[in-house]
């Protein structure tokens, strides 16, 4: 564990100029390759001990040994399965072969702390990867990122404050001193506001604010944004507003909005026709509320419930995902925190502007969206892919809210061909464009993979930048008749 404070420095940072993103003669536009075919080749390997303790646990090409495994061998390679292409990719690592996790505390601002976790700091020269969780998780749901994209980059993710291990280590407005407290005294209750907290929202605005911080003055260096539900959002809208501190966006089921009161600093006069929004202490009828519905969102019947909506897959293991919720829910911040959020004003700027911002910036961005998702349906991932032709745009089956948890296999693989694609600025290919055509016209590929001892397969379509109406409606009732 360690505990980073904040410096309060604004480091400058030089960002690839927009033009580099672009290549002639792929019709892909930013951050996508020349499109060339690959050559076959299969790379026979050994494992064994390594005579330098530093390389134990690593691959080692040699030449002159065979491979037993043909799986193995064939990685990657795409193979004719009836009409759909199957290409076996590989798994997650386990034990000693995954990379290791470290965790600290950032003292951003006075009683505000951030939680956060990373791994493969020492790949000095490999790309920095920020990941942003979705609403009610956090850092615990890029476990499987961390471990095995830490081998090749540095990767970082972090609570949001007001949500897992960054709500506040003291109440923000505490009841009267006189008496003793109830030990099920929520944080936030009460009248006495602090002056830490005079003007603490958990808005959106304030997330964004905080990775922005945390970019500069923790990680020391442009990033590739990797968000998650809500953190897709709060990637955009950080690549929006700070593009030299973004050197790509991935969005995973992002959702398309955020809040619902007006803005004050875009609209002050329509925002102080609303008596109160997100700020401390809460008003007598937002407390009452917020008891009663806590304690129903709380429950743990209903976390369970909520987490076989939104994976698609109800073998998937979420054990751990759900033990982490409910911890966070015992904290006696927890409630207040959730009626901030719930209430707190929307961004300045929507998702479709942070979006159209992006582009018009050349700041390249990745689309990979679970096709059973009941929240953000596919029909949302359509439209991103529309508004940005250019970005690849997978859509995964099956797998529901949280791909990345999900199936991390898949995700992972399509991860590390997207940043190597924008890290090689294009010499690299995308994954599955292995053909001018599918630019245009997409393909589908099967995705095979091994998971606890088992083979398991995912349905993996790439859409091309013509979208027909009929591919739109076709994604749209299929999904609706899964879900």
């Amino acid at each position: 564990m360690e505990v980073v404070s904040s410096s309060h420095s604004c480091l400058a940072f030089n960002r690839t100029p927009s033009s580099a993103w672009r290549f002639p003669g792929n019709g892909l536009g930013p951050g996508h390759a020349k499109l060339t075919r690959p050559r076959s080749a299969i790379l026979c390997v050994r494992s064994g001990t390594a005579s330098n303790p530093a390389d134990s646990g690593k691959v080692h090409a040699s030449h002159g040994f065979y491979v037993s495994d043909v799986d193995a061998a064939l990685q990657g390679i795409p193979k004719k399965v009836g009409e759909i292409e199957k290409m076996i990719i590989p798994s997650l690592p386990e034990g000693p072969e995954s990379s290791l996790i470290s965790t600290g505390f950032w003292e951003w601002k006075p009683k505000l702390s951030v939680y956060y976790e990373k791994s493969g700091i020492d790949n000095s020269k490999a790309p920095s990867v920020l990941f942003l969780p979705g609403f009610g998780v956090g850092t615990f749901h890029f476990e499987k990122q961390l471990k095995d994209l830490g081998r090749d980059y540095k990767v970082w993710t972090m609570d949001f404050l007001g949500q897992g291990m960054s709500l506040p280590c003291e109440d923000p407005a505490p009841k009267s001193t006189s008496g003793e407290l109830d030990e099920d005294t929520y944080w936030g209750f009460g009248q006495e506001l602090q002056p830490w907290a005079e003007e603490l929202v958990y808005s959106i605005d304030l997330w964004r604010d905080q990775v922005q911080h945390f970019i500069e003055e923790v990680i020391g260096e442009p990033v590739y944004i990797v968000g998650n539900s809500l953190g897709g959002f709060v990637s955009l809208y950080l690549a929006a507003s700070c593009p030299h501190l973004v050197k790509g966006v991935t969005l995973l089921n992002a959702t398309p909005f955020w809040g619902f009161l007006p803005n004050p600093a875009t609209s002050p006069r329509l925002s102080k026709i609303f008596p109160w929004a997100g700020t401390f202490p809460l008003p007598s009828f937002v407390r009452k509320l917020t008891e009663t519905v806590w304690q129903k969102i709380s429950d743990p019947r209903s976390i369970q419930g909520i987490l076989k909506q939104v994976y698609a897959d109800h073998s998937t293991n979420v054990d751990m995902v759900f033990s982490r919720i409910i911890e966070t829910t015992q904290h006696p911040a927890a409630a207040a925190s959730f009626a901030s959020i719930m209430c707190a004003p929307k961004g300045q700027i929507s998702f479709e502007e942070a979006l159209s911002r992006c582009q018009r910036q050349g700041i390249p961005i990745s689309l990979m969206y679970g096709r059973e998702d009941p929240w953000v349906r596919p029909i949302w991932g359509i439209k991103v892919k529309q508004q940005v032709p250019e970005s690849p745009y997978y859509e995964i089956s099956p797998a529901g809210h949280c791909p990345h948890d999900e199936v991390p296999e898949v995700i992972n693989y399509l991860l590390r061909g997207w940043l190597k694609n924008v890290e090689s600025e294009g010499s690299v290919g995308v994954p599955f464009l292995e053909e001018p055509s599918y630019a245009e016209n997409g393909v589908s590929r099967e995705l095979e993979f091994v998971r606890g001892g088992s083979k398991k397969s995912v349905h993996v379509r790439l859409f091309g930048s013509k979208i027909s109406l009929w591919s739109q409606l076709r994604s749209l009732l299929k999904s609706n008749t899964r879900v």
